[in-house]
């Protein structure tokens, strides 16, 4: 058994669409990036790569390489978990953590656990997501932007 650890962090900005694990959430903000910006799914993805000792997400899709220009981080995490699969491990469970003061995220997390379920292929009793605030501190509670943390277990 191998453990990994993920983090991400984006900036909101005026004119994205917001992505948080898969899932288009209502908000007048989207999260800035090279992809698509979901910084959720970009913490997952790192977790992986790390359990395995596959580096880490910008090795693997540099943010220099227009061919990731507003790619679906859906897309990522599957190609992320194709290598992980290639090097005979499977995900035993996953356990994702986003941190924003707004939106709130309640109502989103089953479609998230769902979505993220789905692009593994592995039961959703595997997934977790979760949702905090800051109390209004740092630049999360500022609405600056969005940070997620991930852990996953592979076998």
């Amino acid at each position: 058994m191998r453990i990994g650890q993920g983090y991400d962090v984006h900036r909101l900005v005026e004119g994205r669409d917001l992505f948080l694990c898969g899932e288009k959430i209502e908000h007048d903000l989207g999260l800035l990036g090279h992809s698509d910006a979901d910084v959720a799914l970009h913490a997952l993805c790192d977790a992986l790569l790390g359990a395995a000792a596959l580096g880490d997400i910008g090795k693997h899709f540099p943010d220099t390489d227009d061919k990731y220009k507003g790619i679906s981080s859906m897309i990522l995490l599957k190609h992320v978990y194709s290598l992980i699969k290639d090097k005979g491990y499977s995900l035993v469970n996953a356990d994702v953590t986003i941190i924003a003061q707004k939106p709130k995220l309640l109502g989103y997390i089953p479609k998230m656990q769902a979505n993220i379920a789905e692009a593994l292929g592995v039961d959703r009793d595997s997934i977790n997501v979760k949702a905090t605030t800051t109390e209004k501190l740092g630049f999360e509670g500022r609405c600056e932007g969005i940070s997620a943390l991930a852990v996953v277990l592979i076998d």
